[in-house]
C-alpha cells in the first residue's frame, strides 16, 4: 500500500525538514524551502535512482593496487569546448550545461553531436521540442550525420530502457527539468524528481559506461534550477554566460573532475551556430575608445589563461540624497569599498557623486587583480584626464591605501605584449617577479594608491 510522505526541501541546497522553515540552517539562505509531496510504494528501494548501484565490486583496495590509467576520452570536436572540459568528453561521465534562455545551450549540443569524435550512436533527447524542431536546429547549422537519433521523451523510464537497450556513444538530455518518473508522485520539474532523475541518469551513466550530457535551465539569480544537490552528483558543471545583446557567449567550468575548474571558452553567436574565439582578448578590446576618460584596461586570468578586459567608469553630480553606486560585472560591496579608500587616502570629493562602473564585454570579475584599475577608472572620469595609453593597470587595493602584489604576472603581461601595449603598472612588491620575465616593456611601479594618482594623472 502506497505511503504518502510530505516535507520541506532548500531549493538551493538540498536540505530536508518534516516542517517549513523561514531560514534554511544549512545554507543560511531565506524563503527557499518547498514543499514536498510523495507517494512512495514501499519499500523505498522502488526509486529508480536506486534500483541497481553502479559499483558492482565490493571491499577494498589499496591506493597502489589502484590501476593509473586514465580515463579514456573523446574529442567533442570544438576546440575550445575540449580545452574546458581537459581534453574531451570522459567515457561514463555526466556533465550539466547551465544558462539563460536562448543563450546558445542546445546549439551548442546539437553542433557538438555532428563534431563528436565518437564512433558510437548519438541518442538526442529532447523534452521540449519535437523531432521535427530539432530537425530544423539541424539543417540551420548545416549537421546530417546519420549516426545521430532523436527521442522527444520526458518519461525516465522510457529513456532508461533506451540508454540501456542502445549503449550509445553520446547521450544529450535536453532538459533535465523536463524530466519525470512515474514511480515519483511530484510534477516534473520538482525537486524531488530532479534529484532522482539525476541520481538515476548517473546510475546509468557510471554502470554503462556512457558520456551523458545534462542541458539546466538557470534560475532568476543565474544559478541552475533545482536542489543544489544536482551540481554535487554530475562530474563537470559549464554555465553559459553573456549578454544577450552581444553575440559573445562564454562558457566556464565551475566544476570539472577531470580538468582545471575555472576554465573558460569564448565563441560568437553567427547565423551558422557558435562560432570558437581563440583571441578572446582581441575581441573584446575591439572597438575600446583611446584616450577617453574613465576607460582602463586591466588583466584577468580564468582558468590557465589571461584575458584583457576594459574597464569604464562614469561619475555624475548625483541628484539624490544618498549617491548611487552600479556595477555590472563587478561585486557591488567591494566597490563601494574601494570608492571609500579613495574619497579617504586620496582626498578625492566623489561622497556626493554617482558612480557607474562597467566591464565591458558582459564578463563578471571576481578577483582583487583589477582593483587598483577600478579606482584608475573613477579618478579618470572624475578629474577629466585619460589615462595613458597602451597602459595596463594591475593591482589589489588594501584599506589602508597600500598596493598588493598580484599572482600569474607572466600570462597577464605576455597577452598585453602581443597585443601591443607597452606599459604596464605594478605594485612595488610585484618587482622582483617582473625583473625576470621575459617580456620587457616599461614598468611602472608603485606602492600607495596615492603615488598612482600622482604619476598618472599629474
Amino acid at each position: 500500500m502506497a505511503k504518502k510522505k510530505a516535507t520541506f526541501v532548500c531549493r538551493n541546497c538540498g536540505y530536508e525538514t518534516s516542517g517549513w522553515m523561514g531560514k534554511c540552517p544549512s545554507c543560511q539562505q531565506y524563503n527557499t524551502f518547498d514543499e514536498v509531496k510523495e507517494e512512495r510504494t514501499m519499500p523505498e528501494s522502488a526509486k529508480p535512482s536506486l534500483k541497481a548501484g553502479w559499483i558492482a565490486e565490493r571491499g577494498t583496495s589499496k591506493l597502489s593496487e589502484v590501476s593509473k590509467e586514465e580515463e579514456p576520452r573523446f574529442s567533442s570536436g570544438i576546440t575550445e569546448l575540449d580545452r574546458i572540459l581537459g581534453g574531451g568528453f570522459v567515457e561514463g561521465s555526466l556533465t550539466l550545461v547551465g544558462g539563460d534562455p536562448g543563450i546558445g545551450k542546445s546549439t551548442l549540443l546539437m553542433q557538438v553531436s555532428g563534431a563528436a569524435n565518437v564512433s558510437g550512436e548519438i541518442l538526442y533527447v529532447s523534452g521540449e521540442e519535437s523531432k521535427s524542431q530539432i530537425r530544423m536546429r539541424a539543417d540551420r547549422l548545416g549537421i546530417s550525420r546519420e549516426s545521430i537519433s532523436l527521442c522527444s521523451q520526458t518519461s525516465f523510464e522510457h529513456i532508461s530502457d533506451l540508454i540501456t537497450e542502445r549503449k550509445p556513444g553520446l547521450c544529450i538530455i535536453d532538459s533535465i527539468q523536463t524530466l519525470y518518473s512515474e514511480e515519483i508522485a511530484s510534477a516534473p520539474g520538482s525537486v524531488t524528481q530532479t534529484r532522482e532523475v539525476t541520481a538515476g541518469l548517473l546510475r546509468l551513466a557510471k554502470s554503462l559506461n556512457v558520456p551523458i550530457v545534462l542541458v539546466g535551465h538557470v534560475t532568476k539569480d543565474g544559478a541552475i534550477a533545482g536542489p543544489r544537490i544536482i551540481e554535487h552528483m554530475v562530474d563537470t558543471v559549464l554555465y553559459f554566460e553573456g549578454d544577450g545583446s552581444s553575440s559573445l557567449r562564454m562558457l566556464r567550468a565551475t566544476k570539472n573532475r577531470f580538468g582545471a575548474t575555472g576554465e573558460m571558452a569564448f565563441f560568437e553567436m553567427t547565423q551558422e551556430g557558435l562560432r570558437c574565439v581563440e583571441n578572446a582578448s582581441a575581441l573584446l578590446l575591439s572597438g575600446r575608445p583611446h584616450m577617453a576618460p574613465g576607460s582602463v584596461i586591466t588583466a584577468v586570468v580564468e582558468g590557465t589563461r589571461a584575458i584583457l578586459l576594459e574597464i569604464q567608469a562614469l561619475m555624475s553630480p548625483t541628484a539624490y540624497s544618498n549617491p548611487q553606486r552600479m556595477t555590472q560585472g563587478l561585486d557591488r560591496n567591494r566597490v563601494s569599498m574601494l570608492l571609500a579608500v579613495l574619497e579617504s587616502k586620496c582626498r578625492v570629493g566623489i561622497a556626493n557623486m554617482d558612480a557607474y562602473i562597467n566591464v565591458v564585454g558582459g564578463m563578471r570579475i571576481d578577483e582583487t587583480a583589477c582593483d587598483l584599475a577600478i579606482l584608475c577608472a573613477v579618478y579618470s572620469s572624475f578629474s577629466g584626464k585619460p589615462l595613458r595609453e597602451n597602459t595596463l593597470v594591475l593591482g589589489e587595493v588594501g584599506l589602508t591605501g597600500e598596493l598588493r602584489p598580484v599572482s600569474d604576472l607572466e600570462k597577464r603581461i605576455s597577452d598585453a605584449a602581443r597585443l601591443g601595449f607597452s606599459a604596464c603598472v605594478l605594485p612595488g612588491a610585484s618587482k622582483s617577479a617582473a625583473e625576470r620575465l621575459p617580456v620587457k616593456i616599461e614598468y611602472i611601479y608603485v606602492d600607495r594608491l596615492s603615488e598612482v594618482i600622482d604619476i598618472l594623472f599629474s
